[in-house]
C-alpha cells in the first residue's frame, strides 16, 4: 500500500506518494499537480568511485510525450537525445540538490524523473524538483536538509505560486525558487525590466511557498526513510599532510598572486606534479587523488584566507572592483552584425545572422509546437582555458549559458510586426577566466546593435560571488574562476539599467539567507550600472540600417478572402510568384504576407504581383491589359493577373468595326479603362475612352 500526503500550494492540489511504483529504486516518489505527474527514481552505487573529488551525480529529465497524447515527430516515432527543456530542468534539480550532498560521498547517485502526464496548464518542472527531493531524501543516500521548490510569478498586484502557462506570459516576472526552510539554493528566470525590490519580493513569497511544501513532505519522508549509506572517507597519513602542507602552502600562494592565467596554471600544475612524484606511496589505492585533493584544499583556504582577512584578490583587486573592459564591433566583414568584449581575462566573440521565417526552429515538445524565432547559442572550445579534449558539441552547461544570455536579451528585441527577421546569435568564448554567460550577455548586446537591429536598451551583467566564514560574509564583483570555485555563490542578473531581464543562482554551499540576497542584488545593480557604462563607449545605440549583407524582408496585409487569390489552387500561384522572381514568400492565416530575398529587386516584384492580385478592378481606372480571347462580339483582356473585363466591339474606336480582329489580336496589349462593373461583377471596360483620357492628360 502507498504512502501519500496532500497540500494545497498556489490554489492546486499538490499530491505525492511512494511506495506502488519503481520498487527496486533505491528510492522513489510519485507528485501529482492539477493532472501533471512527474516520477522520480533514485538509485545509488554501492561502492564509491575511486579516484575521483567530487560528488557523482547524474540527473536525468525525461517528458514522455504520450503524457500530452501526443506521437513524436520524425522518422522513428518514439523519444530520442534530450531536447533542450529537458536539459535545463535536469540542471535545475542538480543545481538544487548538489550543495546540499555530503561532498565526501563518491558514489555514483542517479535521479531520473519521467513526466507521465501533462494536463497543458501545469509545468513539469516543479513537480520533477519536488519529487526528486523526496526520492533523494527517502533513499540510502546519506542524509539531506529537507528542500523544495516553486515557481512564482506576479499578475497585476497579485504575486501567483506556481502559475499556469497563460499566467506566466501575462506576468512580469516568472522565476524557479528553490530552498530549504532557512535559505535560498538556487534561483533561475527572467522578468520585465523590474527593480531589485520586485524580485526580492517574489523570493520571499517563493520562500514562504517552499517552506509549506517542505512541511508537507516531513512525515512522508520520515516513514519511507531507507537506512543511510556511510561515508567512507579516506585520509592521507597525518604526518605525511602536515609536511606538504608547511612546505607548499607558500609556493601556492605566490602562485596565486600571479595574475595571468595560463601562467598561474603552468606552475601550479609543475606544483602537483613534484609533489605527486615525492610523496606518492604506489601501494595505497587512491593516494594520489588524496594528495591532489589536499592541494586543492590549500589553494582554496589560500584564496578565501586572503579575501577574509586581508581584503585580497588577484590582481589586488577591491571586493567591488571590476576587471577593465574593452570590445569592438563590425569586425568581421561578413557577418550581418558582430562584437569582441572583454573583461579581464574572459573575452567573447559574438556574431548575429539575420534570416527568414524559413530558418525559424521548430520547437515539439509537451506543448503544442511552435516556432522559435530569437536563438542565441553558446560555445565553450577547450582553448578558451588552455585545456586540450576533443569537441563533442554543446554540453549541459553550454545548453544552460546559452539560456541564459537568451532570456535576458529577448525581452529588448523589436516585435515581428516591427522586424520580421528571425534571429540567431551565436557567442563563441575565446577566453575564459570568471562569468563567459554575463560576456556573452554583454557582446550579444553590442553585436545586435551593429546589426541594425533596434533593441529597446542594451542589456549587461556581472557575476557577483560570495565568500562566508563564520560570521565574517565579503560579496565580491566580477568573480574570476577560483573565486567562482572555491566561494560559496555564483549570481547573475543580467539587465537594463530599467531593471532585471534574467536571473540565475547556484550555491556551492546550504543556502543564502534574505538579507545577504538584499546586498547581492544590490552589489548586482551598481555593477551592472558600470558595465553598460564600459559597453556605451564601445556603441551607444543601434545603427540605422541592418547589414547589406542581410536579406530583405517585407510584410503586407491582405484580406483574410484574398489568401486563396495569392495561394492559388495547389499552390500554382504561389510558386509561378516565387519561380518568376526568385523570392521567397509565406503567407499566414491571418492574411500577412512575407517576402524576402538577397536580392531587393526581387522583393519589389513579388509584392508588386501580390498586391495586382489582391487589388480590385476599380471604375475609371485605366489599365495597360493583355487580349487574352477574342469573341465576335468583342475581346477579353486581363487588365490585373487573374482579373479580365470585356471590351465589346464597339468600345474599340470610334469608327465602326467589321470584326474585331481589325483592331486587336489575342497576346496584344491594350489600354483600357474600366467604365463599369454591374450587378453580376462583370467588369466592362473600353480602349476608346482609355485613349481619350490619356488625350486628356497629355494637354
Amino acid at each position: 500500500m502507498s504512502n501519500k500526503v496532500e497540500v494545497e500550494i498556489g490554489g492546486k492540489l499538490l499530491k505525492i506518494e511512494t511506495g506502488e511504483l519503481a520498487r527496486q529504486a533505491s528510492g522513489s516518489v510519485l507528485v501529482t499537480y492539477g493532472e501533471t505527474v512527474v516520477l522520480a527514481a533514485v538509485t545509488v552505487t554501492g561502492e564509491p568511485r575511486e579516484g575521483i573529488d567530487f560528488i557523482p551525480l547524474m540527473v536525468d529529465y525525461r517528458e514522455r510525450t504520450y503524457a500530452a497524447g501526443k506521437i513524436p515527430g520524425g522518422f522513428f516515432k518514439r523519444e530520442g537525445r534530450s531536447r533542450e527543456k529537458e536539459i535545463l530542468t535536469s540542471r535545475l534539480i542538480d543545481r538544487s540538490i548538489r550543495p546540499l550532498l555530503d561532498k565526501r560521498f563518491h558514489n555514483d547517485i542517479q535521479v531520473s524523473l519521467t513526466v507521465l502526464s501533462f494536463d497543458r496548464e501545469n509545468d513539469a518542472d516543479i513537480p520533477a524538483l519536488i519529487a526528486a527531493s523526496c526520492a533523494v531524501s527517502i533513499s540510502r543516500v546519506p542524509p539531506i536538509e529537507r528542500m523544495s521548490a516553486v515557481r512564482v510569478a506576479k499578475v497585476g498586484d497579485n504575486y501567483i505560486i506556481n502559475p499556469t502557462f497563460s499566467e506566466q506570459g501575462e506576468s512580469e516576472l516568472n522565476i524557479v525558487v528553490s530552498g530549504t526552510n532557512d535559505s535560498i539554493l538556487m534561483i533561475e528566470g527572467e522578468s520585465k525590466e523590474v527593480s531589485n525590490e520586485f524580485v526580492f519580493a517574489a523570493i520571499k513569497q517563493a520562500h514562504d511557498g517552499i517552506k509549506e511544501v517542505i512541511k508537507s513532505q516531513e512525515a512522508l519522508i520520515e516513514k519511507n526513510s531507507k537506512p543511510k549509506m556511510t561515508v567512507d572517507e579516506k585520509k592521507l597519513d597525518e604526518k605525511k599532510e602536515k609536511e606538504i602542507r608547511d612546505s607548499y602552502t607558500g609556493r601556492i600562494k605566490d602562485i596565486l598572486d600571479i595574475e595571468e592565467k595560463v601562467e598561474s596554471d603552468k606552475l601550479r600544475t609543475a606544483l602537483k606534479e613534484e609533489v605527486i612524484e615525492k610523496y606518492l606511496d604506489d601501494s595505497l589505492p587512491g593516494e594520489e587523488t588524496l594528495i591532489k585533493g589536499l592541494l586543492d584544499d590549500i589553494k582554496r583556504n589560500c584564496i578565501r584566507r586572503s579575501i577574509i582577512d586581508e581584503g585580497k584578490r588577484n590582481g589586488n583587486r577591491k571586493a567591488d572592483n571590476i576587471r577593465p573592459i574593452s570590445g569592438f564591433v563590425g569586425i568581421l566583414p561578413r557577418t550581418h552584425g558582430s562584437a569582441l568584449f572583454t573583461r579581464g581575462q574572459t573575452q567573447a566573440l559574438v556574431t548575429v545572422t539575420l534570416g527568414t521565417k524559413m530558418d525559424s526552429q521548430i520547437i515539439d515538445g509537451l506543448e503544442d509546437e511552435y516556432k522559435k524565432k530569437f536563438m542565441l547559442h553558446y560555445n565553450f572550445p577547450a582553448y578558451s582555458t588552455g585545456e586540450v579534449r576533443p569537441d563533442r558539441g554543446p554540453g549541459r552547461r553550454e545548453i544552460g549559458h546559452g539560456a541564459l544570455a537568451e532570456r535576458a536579451l529577448k525581452q529588448m528585441l523589436p516585435q515581428d510586426e516591427e522586424f520580421p527577421y528571425i534571429i540567431r546569435v551565436v557567442s563563441d568564448i575565446l577566453e575564459s577566466n570568471g562569468s563567459s554567460s554575463m560576456a556573452s550577455v554583454c557582446g550579444a548586446s553590442l553585436a545586435l546593435m551593429d546589426s541594425g537591429i533596434k533593441i529597446s536598451a542594451p542589456v549587461g551583467g556581472v557575476s557577483i560571488g560570495m565568500i562566508k566564514e563564520k560570521d565574517k560574509t565579503v560579496i565580491l564583483s566580477d568573480i574570476e574562476g577560483a573565486e567562482d570555485h572555491y566561494g560559496d555563490l555564483d549570481f547573475k542578473a543580467a539587465g537594463t539599467r530599467k531593471g532585471i531581464t534574467a536571473i540565475q543562482m547556484d550555491m556551492k554551499v546550504k543556502g543564502l539567507d534574505l538579507e545577504i540576497m538584499k546586498e547581492v542584488l544590490e552589489r548586482s545593480k551598481t555593477g551592472r550600472e558600470h558595465v553598460l557604462d564600459e559597453m556605451e563607449k564601445i556603441i551607444k545605440v543601434s545603427r540605422d540600417e541592418i547589414s547589406i549583407l542581410a536579406p530583405r524582408i517585407i510584410t503586407l496585409k491582405i484580406a483574410i478572402d484574398k489568401i486563396r487569390d495569392v495561394i492559388g489552387p495547389g499552390g500554382k500561384i504561389i510558386k509561378k510568384i516565387v519561380a518568376d522572381t526568385s523570392a521567397s514568400m509565406d503567407v499566414s492565416d491571418d492574411g500577412t504576407v512575407t517576402i524576402s530575398s538577397d536580392d531587393s529587386s526581387a522583393v519589389a516584384a513579388a509584392k508588386k504581383m501580390v498586391e495586382e492580385l489582391t487589388t480590385d478592378v476599380e471604375v475609371g481606372k485605366i489599365y495597360n491589359g493583355k487580349v487574352m480571347r477574342i469573341m465576335n462580339f468583342g475581346a477579353f483582356v486581363e487588365v490585373l493577373p487573374g482579373k479580365e473585363g470585356l471590351v465589346h466591339i464597339s468600345q474599340f474606336s470610334e469608327k465602326r468595326l467589321n470584326k474585331v480582329e481589325d483592331a486587336v489580336k489575342e497576346g496584344d496589349e491594350l489600354l483600357v479603362k474600366c467604365v463599369e462593373i454591374d450587378k453580376m461583377g462583370r467588369v466592362n471596360l473600353s480602349h476608346k475612352d482609355a485613349v481619350k483620357n490619356g488625350k486628356k492628360e497629355d494637354k
